[in-house]
């Protein structure tokens, strides 16, 4: 097959793929067709066994460490972590919505941080969801800040988001490294963001004076599970000083975690196995794959060539729009695995940081930028709520360019301390 013709096939299943998994018919995993996809470009020779192989192998302790995070953030909900920060919410916001809004951008902050984005989408959306029901505020600015925040908010730690562990892997930083210099973009990310909600929210933060403030019993903190979670939290950071990398620290913290809970009959072993989600992880090895098929001959060269890859203000802002760009065409993941193979074998720290800042932020703007956001739409349908496409566009084009134009500066301005 000519490289011509094996890059239209290749492409024509990456698109194939990524429809499925944003439609996902009758629910059906994401792997039920990326998995195919990928044996189909493995049979017509679109990439060679030894490199399908070596994909895997490359994307082995990310899957890894992906599968510990999921079971990680189940346990902490078992536990009633979730539960707990909406009572804290409940309470410290006194049926403000402005206060609300306010401790909302915090925890989802802080949660998508610590535990990903997928926890603040599947986890922390409903608690959200519990605690505008019990205020009986108006919902909309609450759980729309769950959304924007699973992807802007993930810019910080290599552990926060999928796509952060593939840059951590290519940019040869270290924990600490990553988190010194993504932290300045994250804070001046999620101000903003705040700015625009609080701006574009206004008629819906306002307060009832005549509602009452309800009645909130207390619940018990989960001490231990959130000290466990700091424990691994300070194992990410001082890890690579005894050579564990965030992979085996995140497998260790599972395992203890999932003991303690089996141990106190919270959950079974098959519940802590199935909650690794074998298909989300095999859907993300067999992405990899026909990627590396649909790029492998001349795409990725090409692309290569039309990127800008110094690490100047001006170099960095247009890595971030091109990332933010195709994130929303391809979703996020497979514009992550396409524009660092561009960016070469040994790209510099900074190009591929913007990189990261436009495919985590980009997201905001449509529904099919990441999964996560389509999976928070999943869960606001199964708790009645519908989501308004227009009212997501529209924030979206208020807080993308202006969010992504602010942590790109803060980026550069990091690299010239």
């Amino acid at each position: 097959m000519s490289p011509v013709g094996a890059s239209i096939v290749g492409v024509a299943l990456l698109i194939g793929t990524l429809a499925f998994a944003i439609i996902r018919p009758k629910g059906l995993p994401e792997a039920v067709a990326a998995v195919p996809a990928a044996l189909i470009a493995l049979l017509l020779g679109l990439i060679s066994w030894h490199t399908a192989g070596a994909t895997v192998d490359r994307l082995a302790s990310t899957i890894g460490f992906l599968a510990a995070v999921l079971v990680i953030a189940h346990l902490c909900d078992v536990d009633g972590v979730f539960r707990w920060l909406g009572t804290v919410m409940a309470r410290r916001s006194r049926s403000d919505p402005k206060r609300l809004l306010l401790l909302v951008f915090i925890v989802a902050s802080l949660t998508t941080a610590a535990l990903s984005l997928d926890a603040t989408v599947v986890l922390l959306t409903p608690a959200v969801l519990a605690t505008i029901k019990r205020l009986k505020v108006a919902p909309a600015p609450h759980v729309y800040a769950t959304a924007h925040l699973s992807n802007t908010a993930s810019l910080v730690l290599p552990v926060s988001n999928l796509t952060n562990l593939l840059a951590f892997q290519a940019s040869g930083l270290t924990f600490l490294g990553f988190t010194a210099l993504m932290a300045g973009p994250w804070l001046v990310a999620i101000a903003v963001e705040y700015g625009v909600f609080r701006l574009f929210f206004r008629s819906g933060l306002q307060r009832d004076q005549a509602a009452a403030t309800p009645e909130i019993r207390n619940v018990s903190v989960p001490t231990v599970t959130l000290v466990l979670l700091a424990l691994i939290l300070t194992g990410f950071a001082a890890g690579p000083l005894i050579g564990a990398q965030p992979a085996l620290v995140a497998a260790v913290g599972a395992a203890v975690m999932a003991i303690r809970a089996i141990a106190r009959g919270q959950v079974g072993l098959w519940t802590v196995i199935k909650e690794t989600n074998p298909l989300f992880l095999a859907f993300v090895a067999a992405l990899g794959v026909v990627v590396d098929a649909a790029t492998g001959h001349g795409l990725q060269t090409a692309l290569g060539n039309l990127l800008p890859l110094g690490s100047g203000l001006l170099d960095l802002l247009a890595l971030a729009v091109i990332a933010a760009v195709l994130s929303n065409l391809v979703n996020n993941l497979p514009a992550t695995l396409v524009l660092l193979a561009a960016l070469g074998p040994h790209p510099q720290a900074a190009p591929v940081l913007a990189v990261l800042i436009g495919v985590n932020i980009g997201p905001n703007l449509t529904y099919t930028g990441s999964l996560a956001t389509l999976l928070w739409r999943r869960v606001l349908l199964s708790h009645s709520t519908s989501p308004s496409l227009g009212r997501f566009t529209r924030l979206g084009l208020l807080t993308v360019p202006a969010s992504l134009v602010a942590a790109t500066v803060a980026l550069w301005a990091g690299t010239q301390l």
